[in-house]
């Protein structure tokens, strides 16, 4: 379900509602709650799309009735007795939670969610006795819980790894857990049972991870892998180089049966993750250039027939993972003089500058076409001279931030690509990382080429030695 922009999602008549209700005898709260539930659990849903691609202050700070709203919904006893209605409302608190909590915000909303899962979890009529029972154990309820749920995962860790037969857990009893641990992903107590679960491996000769559980694993990851490094290429990289190892040990390995490639790509558009997990190795320039262009256009549909935040992310996201013809782009781009050239900018555009929108997006492809065209004139000629790139950063203070790391990237292809332009590569590369920023960029890339390219027989030993000289010097 695509989610409504921020700026569409109303709290404010919800809240209202459910003051009456609090204000209401029980029969008729009852019955206006049964009769609103799922439009309530429709809703829900709909801020649970939209929180979970949002930093836990910055939902606060955009919707200050939010927790005003939760908090009610929480103590409302017909509302929490719908047992998917209270599953949605747990998923819109866990959006609420930081793993690593930075400020006071961050740590009062901790403080606030985890209260609200203690009165979640306790039942009404159990409410003496709990409170007798905190009272002999000398702990407070919150205590209690964080101690409750800490022990549980350490029982079903214990019982996942276990290598004796007679205490194996079934594949049903594996799929409980998965489902049961998707409201809390972003808890940082969940962890470890997480690493657990997607480690596990049981006597079944086929996957018994639950598929919602997969994608929600998956959610949570983009939140925090992505959406928290606030355009830092390093976190990028590594989510790529590690969906490179993934891919490269689930082709080795052919003995396990297990489920399709594909499967571990969620996305709507299944062509599109198909055309990405197509391998280039043995395919005429030709062939990949028609190919990236079928990406494009894949792509271009959901930047502008299909846009939508989570839309243009979600694509964004697995063009990032499977970025190998991004890299492939530019190779084209810089070797072979492609008639679709605009296509491959506009790919790479993309790729470095997904959702601000087509205005600064188009900017980003003048600057970066500018550069591209004397790059082609400098392959064409015959003196090989670092001066010549140190000039295509005269205008770098100008540039649109994306534009920055778009141009360095292609220069850097650009020498590593060029076997002429090694002898001054060092050189090259040696004024474009001045700034740390810069040379932390770089690195990524030299180390995303390194690890597609240093395969052997791949017959590109003279870019692999470049690449691992350049290396060194950063």
């Amino acid at each position: 379900m695509t989610s409504k922009p921020v700026a569409e999602m109303d709290i404010e008549p919800w809240l209202k509602k459910v003051v009456q209700w609090n204000n209401k005898t029980s029969l008729e709260n009852q019955q206006d709650v049964c009769l609103h539930l799922p439009k309530l659990h429709e809703f829900l849903l709909e801020m649970y799309e939209t929180l979970k691609h949002m930093e836990p202050s910055t939902s606060i700070q955009k919707f200050p009735a939010l927790g005003q709203f939760l908090g009610r919904l929480c103590w409302n006893p017909f509302v929490v007795g719908h047992e998917d209605t209270q599953k949605m409302l747990i998923c819109c608190l866990c959006c609420l939670t930081s793993s690593e909590p930075q400020s006071a915000i961050d740590r009062k909303a901790n403080s606030w969610v985890k209260s609200l899962f203690c009165h979640l979890l306790s039942s009404s009529e159990n409410e003496r006795k709990d409170i007798h029972i905190f009272l002999q154990l000398e702990c407070t309820p919150d205590d209690y819980y964080e101690k409750l749920l800490k022990n549980i995962i350490s029982t079903l860790i214990k019982r996942l790894r276990s290598q004796q037969d007679n205490q194996i857990l079934s594949a049903e009893h594996v799929r409980s857990i998965c489902v049961a641990c998707i409201p809390f992903l972003t808890l940082a107590e969940v962890i470890p049972l997480l690493e657990a679960l997607l480690l596990y491996h049981g006597p079944e000769p086929y996957e018994v991870l639950d598929n919602h559980f997969l994608d929600a694993v998956n959610d949570a990851f983009q939140k925090r892998a992505i959406l928290e490094s606030e355009g830092n290429f390093k976190v990028i990289t590594i989510v790529q180089l590690f969906t490179l190892r993934f891919i490269h040990e689930y082709e080795k390995d052919t003995t396990m049966v297990r489920l399709p490639l594909k499967a571990y790509f969620s996305h709507e558009d299944t062509h599109l993750v198909l055309a990405l997990l197509r391998k280039a190795d043995g395919l005429a320039s030709n062939i990949c250039v028609q190919h990236l262009q079928t990406i494009v256009k894949m792509l271009r549909t959901v930047d502008s027939e299909e846009r939508s935040f989570e839309n243009v992310f979600q694509s964004w996201f697995l063009l990032i993972r499977l970025g190998g013809w991004v890299d492939i782009a530019a190779e084209q781009l810089l070797t072979s003089d492609p008639e679709i050239s605009d296509d491959l900018l506009w790919l790479l555009a993309f790729y470095y500058n997904p959702c601000n929108g087509s205005q600064s997006r188009g900017r980003t492809m003048v600057e970066a076409k500018a550069v591209y065209e004397q790059l082609v004139s400098l392959r064409r000629s015959s003196s090989i001279c670092a001066n010549s790139v140190y000039k295509l950063f005269a205008g770098e203070n100008t540039w649109h931030p994306c534009t920055r790391q778009l141009i360095r990237y292609l220069c850097v292809t650009f020498i590593v690509l060029c076997p002429e332009w090694h002898s001054v590569a060092q050189d090259c590369v040696s004024h474009m990382t001045q700034t740390q920023e810069a040379a932390s960029e770089i690195s990524d890339v030299l180390a995303r080429t390194l690890s597609r390219l240093d395969i052997p027989g791949m017959g590109s030993q003279k870019i692999v030695t470049i690449v691992h000289t350049l290396l060194q010097d950063l």
